[in-house]
């Protein structure tokens, strides 16, 4: 009987733990995938500017470049963009693989479809540099998050953990 319970109220820790470890890594996975984010819409940027292609060509290339969330983000914005709107195609796209952003993030970056292909290459290019700017103050409130909240989920988990097996001694 000693040996079950033993089993038991490791596994309850285990659980506990393991739970702590996965809401924390959404801290660390949105600094990632807004970091990535932003590295891809310099590279539209660019591409805009130099090499004059449709912004479904240039995100189809994108995707090539990662399987991350972000790359299919932008592979799912190539593939609607060919029947739907840039703004739908681009929200859509948002909502479906920007899983690890906050409603915040979400929010800003979705502005950002309503941007592309308003404007000629020079506006449009002036938006992309202020819009980065938006994401690097939100990659700076991700990095103060994730410091302050990475390390609490974990112990959190722990905790938690370690009270239930308390509890049922």
């Amino acid at each position: 009987m000693l040996i079950i319970k033993s089993i038991l109220f490791f596994f309850i820790f285990l659980s506990s733990t393991y739970i702590g470890i996965l809401i924390s890594n959404k801290y660390k996975n949105r600094v990632k995938d807004l970091k990535e984010f932003k590295s891809f819409i310099n590279i539209i940027n660019t591409k805009i500017r130099y090499t004059y292609e449709p912004i479904g060509e240039i995100c189809e290339d994108l995707s090539k470049m990662s399987d991350s969330n972000i790359g299919k983000l932008f592979y799912k914005f190539g593939f609607l963009i060919k029947d739907k709107s840039i703004t739908k195609s681009w929200e859509e796209a948002i909502d479906e693989y920007g899983e690890n952003f906050s409603k915040e993030d979400k929010t800003i970056i979705k502005t950002l479809g309503r941007m592309l292909g308003k404007t000629d290459v020079e506006g449009q290019a002036s938006e992309l540099e202020q819009f980065q700017e938006f994401l690097k103050m939100q990659i700076e409130k991700a990095e103060k998050d994730k410091q302050k909240n990475e390390k609490l989920y974990k112990s959190l988990g722990m905790v938690i953990g370690l009270a239930i097996i308390i509890i049922l001694i």
